[in-house]
C-alpha cells in the first residue's frame, strides 16, 4: 500500500453499521479484544514487530528497559493454545487480536486499530456510503449506546433515539460486545432485517429494522418564506466543506435575514471540516480551537477563507448526539460571540484522533490530542451548554413538533 499523510478525525463513533465515528467512518469507539499471539512468530526471528509503514510503530520483543515492550510468555501462550485448542485457528484473526489487545491496553475508548475490512467500512460511512440502519453507536460503561439516528433512514423511521442502549442483537446478548463486533452484527446487505432489543427509561424495547443502503449527502439547506437559511449538517465529511460553502453562497444570493445551522445529532468527523465550516462566520485569524498534548498547546487552528456570513445572526442548534466535529463548531461560533446556541447541553467528547495507514492494510486510530474552544474550555465528558435550553420529548417527536426548532426560528424573526 502507498503510504499517505494521515488524516485528523474528530470522530465519535462509528455504526460500521457499519461506527464513529465512524464511526468512524469513531465518529467515536470501542475495540475487539481478541486474545491472538500469532504475530509473535514474526519478531521472535529478529526481535522486532512490525506495526507501521513508517516505523514508527516497531518494538522491541526482548528488552523491558527504556520504555520498550517485552512480549515475554507470548510464545508460549500460543503454543498452549494451538496445542491445546479444540478447533480450528484463525491465524488472521489471531494476528489482529494481538493488535486489537495492544492497542485497547492504551485505555481510551477513541483509540483502537481497525482492520483492513473496517478501515473499508470506516471510510464508507465517512463518505456516506454503506448498508446498514443507519445510526451511530458508541460503547459507554460496558454497554452500546446509539448516539444518533440518521435522519430519513431506517433507524430513525424504526423509531430509535439517541442515548438508547441496545442489549440484544437477533436474540443474542449485546452486552460483553465491543463496539466492532456489535457493528458487524448490525450492519448487513439492504432488504434483510436486523432485530434489536433497546433499553430505554429501563425499559426493554423490540424492533425490526430492514437494512437500506444509506447514501446522503453530509449538508442539506433551504431558505424558507421567512427568508431564514437553514444548514443541517449530518456529519463532517469529505463533502462537508464544499456542500456548506455552496449553501452560504446561496444564503448570501438571496439575501436571508438570518441563518439556522442544526447540528443536532451530528456525531462529528473530519476536524478540518470543522474549522473550514465556522471559517464561514469567523474572521480571518480568529481561534476555532486550540490543541494541547500533555497540557501544552501544540497547534492553533484558525479561521480563513471568506467568511460569507459573518455577521448573519445565526442560531446553532445541538442536543445530545452532536459530539466532536460539531462540538467545534458550535464552541468556536459560540466563543467568538457569532452565534447563538440553542437546544440541549452536547455529547462532550474533546479529543483528536489521527489516522495512521499499515502495512497490513488496516488503521491505527489514536488519540493525539485534547481540544479546546477559543475561551480555553475542554468540553470532554462536559459538553457545551447552550445559551437558550429547549427540551424535545417523547411527545414533540410522537406529535412531530419541533420546539427547538420553532425556538430558534423566534429568535431570528
Amino acid at each position: 500500500m502507498q503510504e499517505q499523510k494521515p488524516k485528523k478525525y474528530n470522530f465519535m463513533a462509528k455504526l460500521k453499521d457499519t461506527s464513529r465515528p465512524f464511526n468512524k467512518v469513531r465518529a467515536g469507539a470501542a475495540i475487539i479484544v481478541l486474545a491472538g499471539v500469532l504475530l509473535l512468530g514474526i519478531g521472535i526471528g529478529n526481535g522486532t514487530v512490525q506495526f507501521g509503514s513508517d516505523g514508527l510503530y516497531r518494538k522491541s520483543l526482548q528488552d523491558n528497559g527504556n520504555g520498550k515492550l517485552s512480549y515475554d510468555g507470548l510464545d508460549e501462550l500460543y503454543e498452549d493454545l494451538k496445542s491445546g485448542y479444540d478447533g480450528q485457528l484463525d491465524a488472521a484473526k489471531l494476528e489482529d487480536g494481538l493488535k486489537e489487545g495492544l492497542v485497547e491496553a492504551a485505555g481510551d475508548p477513541y483509540t483502537e486499530y481497525l482492520s483492513a475490512e473496517e478501515s473499508k467500512e470506516f471510510n464508507e460511512q465517512l463518505s456516506g456510503s454503506f448498508e446498514g440502519i443507519g445510526a451511530e453507536l458508541n460503547k459507554e460503561e460496558g454497554k452500546i449506546v446509539i448516539i444518533a439516528p440518521l435522519e430519513g433512514f431506517p433507524a430513525q423511521k424504526a423509531g430509535l433515539r439517541s442515548k438508547d442502549v441496545i442489549s440484544k442483537i437477533n436474540g443474542d446478548s449485546a452486552i460483553d460486545l465491543s463496539l466492532t463486533e456489535a457493528v458487524k452484527k448490525i450492519r448487513g446487505t439492504k432488504g434483510t432485517a436486523v432485530k434489536l432489543e433497546i433499553i430505554r427509561d429501563g425499559k426493554p424495547l423490540p424492533f425490526e429494522i430492514v437494512r437500506e443502503q444509506i447514501t446522503t449527502p453530509s449538508v442539506k439547506w433551504e431558505v424558507n418564506g421567512d427568508g431564514i437559511g437553514i444548514m443541517t449538517i449530518s456529519r463532517f465529511g469529505e463533502d462537508t466543506v464544499a456542500l456548506s460553502r455552496q449553501a452560504a453562497e446561496e444564503f448570501k444570493s438571496k439575501n436571508v435575514k438570518g441563518v439556522l445551522l442544526d447540528m443536532r445529532g451530528n456525531p462529528g468527523g473530519l476536524l478540518e471540516a470543522s474549522v473550514k465550516v465556522s471559517s464561514l462566520w469567523l474572521e480571518n485569524g480568529k481561534t476555532v480551537l486550540e490543541e494541547k498534548r500533555d497540557g501544552k498547546t501544540i497547534r492553533n487552528y484558525r479561521a480563513s477563507g471568506t467568511p460569507v456570513l459573518q455577521g448573519l445572526p445565526t442560531v446553532v442548534l445541538i442536543d445530545g448526539g452532536s459530539a466532536s466535529a460539531s462540538e467545534i463548531v458550535a464552541g468556536a461560533l459560540k466563543d467568538n460571540k457569532a452565534a447563538t446556541v440553542t437546544g440541549t447541553k452536547s455529547y462532550g467528547k474533546g479529543s483528536v484522533q489521527e489516522l495512521r495507514e499499515l502495512q497490513d492494510g488496516g488503521v491505527l486510530k489514536v488519540t493525539i490530542a485534547r481540544w479546546y474552544t477559543p475561551n480555553g474550555r475542554n468540553i470532554d465528558k462536559e459538553g457545551i451548554e447552550p445559551d437558550q435550553k429547549v427540551e424535545l420529548s417523547e411527545a414533540d417527536i410522537e406529535a412531530k413538533r419541533d420546539p427547538q426548532k420553532d425556538a430558534a426560528f423566534a429568535k431570528l424573526r
